[in-house]
């Protein structure tokens, strides 16, 4: 277990019960499991972040602008 930390979880019954049985059926560890969600999780969030960096120079609309665009094309 060399440069792992080691941490508890509290997670409700049923989902450890789904991560068992998913661990089971996968031949992989309920620990595996969930390093592959964090990870996975904090992926999404680094895309969503370079996602944001690119379009922070364009043009910000209100929403009240967005609205008014909506009654005077009779949407709302």
């Amino acid at each position: 277990m060399a440069g792992q930390t080691r941490t508890t979880v509290y997670l409700k019954p049923k989902i450890y019960r789904a991560l068992k049985v998913k661990a089971a059926l996968t031949d992989r560890s309920v620990s595996d499991l969930i390093n592959t969600a964090v990870m996975e999780a904090l992926r999404e969030d680094g895309l969503d972040l370079e996602a944001f960096d690119k379009r922070a120079k364009e043009p910000l609309r209100t929403f009240e602008s967005v609205l008014k665009d909506l009654k005077r094309d009779g949407l709302i």
